[in-house]
């Protein structure tokens, strides 16, 4: 389907005051042609039912005038042929009996920009009356797509919730209302479903041993890590998907990330562990640094001379005191060691 633009035909003033005079017209003939009948005139019976016809039928051509406001078009059809759209802002008059299409129009998404002007009364089982706003316009406008957070598996095999916005729009409105049954509900399933796709490649944190580029190399690619690379592969996998739905992706970016909850409460034990790891490697490498200079110290400037064994003693003390986790708390020895 190729989009055709109908920007030729902004003449809809001109048409509406032609209508106003036209109406003006048939009023006075009405009147005119009344009176003349009352009075036996066959051109009186004339013009009386050429001004009944006028003002009967004089609304039809009103029908083909829209108003288009900036970012917003309309895909019009006729008789079930699609004729062209209308997309820059203006006062248009088109063919009265043009049906505008749009299969979106009261769909509602988590979504920026879904609003709508027109009504449609809707009753429901319990015979609840409630009023459903639509309108038949596409609107042009950046939007912003925010769908429900997915669990999903990592690739390994972990649990996470992740949600993403994904900020879009129209580029094509023959491709978004002829392509695809309905562009607003196949942009939130595309966007869920590579969104799974793109999500299973990597694991949360960094993990040895896992290739996420597909390079058949092991790297440091992670969900948390690497946020901006797989919101832009995301990107690409959506628009990939939504090309032939006239839709153009500006952005996609991670809004929620954390481990599902059945195994937050472990995870976070595990990441509490491995901190508490990695500050002991760091403490222990510190302490024998620490120790290494004493002893050099003293033995630079011959303070006190010590055997191996009390060397081995000191070294004793002096860890236990720098990698303890609580305040020393020393023991004078008034005695001999041996």
């Amino acid at each position: 389907m190729t989009e055709k633009l109908l920007n030729g035909k902004k003449n809809g003033m001109a048409v509406l005051l032609g209508l106003i005079v036209l109406y003006l017209l048939g009023i006075l003939a009405t009147v005119f042609g009344g009176i003349l009948a009352d009075s036996g005139s066959a051109a009186g019976v004339v013009l009386l039912v050429l001004g009944i016809l006028i003002v009967s039928l004089g609304w039809l051509p009103a029908l083909g005038l829209k108003i288009i406001k900036p970012q917003e078009a309309l895909v019009l059809t006729l008789f079930g042929k699609y004729i062209g759209s209308l997309k820059e802002p203006g006062f248009y008059f088109v063919n009265p009996f043009c049906v505008a299409v749009n299969p979106a129009a009261n769909t509602k998404l988590n979504q920026s920009g879904d609003v709508t002007t027109s009504r449609r009364l809707t009753v429901s089982s319990n015979g609840n009356v409630s009023v459903e706003q639509g309108s038949k316009k596409l609107s042009l406008k950046i939007m912003t797509l925010n769908n429900n957070r997915q669990k999903i598996n990592d690739c390994l095999g972990n649990p996470i919730e992740i949600g993403i916005a994904v900020t879009w729009q129209i580029v094509d409105t023959a491709k978004a209302v002829f392509n695809v049954d309905n562009y607003k509900e196949y942009l939130s399933l595309q966007c869920d479903s590579a969104l799974r796709n793109i999500v299973r490649l990597y694991p949360y944190d960094i993990a040895p041993n896992v290739d996420t580029t597909g390079d058949g190399v092991a790297d440091d690619g992670s969900l948390r890590g690497s946020s901006e690379l797989v919101a832009s592969r995301i990107r690409d996998e959506i628009q990939e998907r939504v090309t032939e739905a006239g839709i153009r992706i500006l952005e996609a970016r991670i809004t929620y990330l954390a481990y599902a909850t059945e195994i937050a409460a472990v995870m976070l034990q595990r990441q509490q562990a491995s901190a508490i790891i990695d500050a002991r490697k760091m403490i222990v490498d510190g302490a024998v640094g620490m120790v290494e200079m004493a002893l050099e110290r003293l033995s630079e400037k011959n303070t006190v001379q010590l055997d191996e064994e009390r060397k081995a003693a000191m070294v004793s003390n002096l860890l236990v005191v720098l990698c303890g986790n609580h305040d020393a708390q020393p023991v004078v020895n008034s005695g001999s060691l041996y």
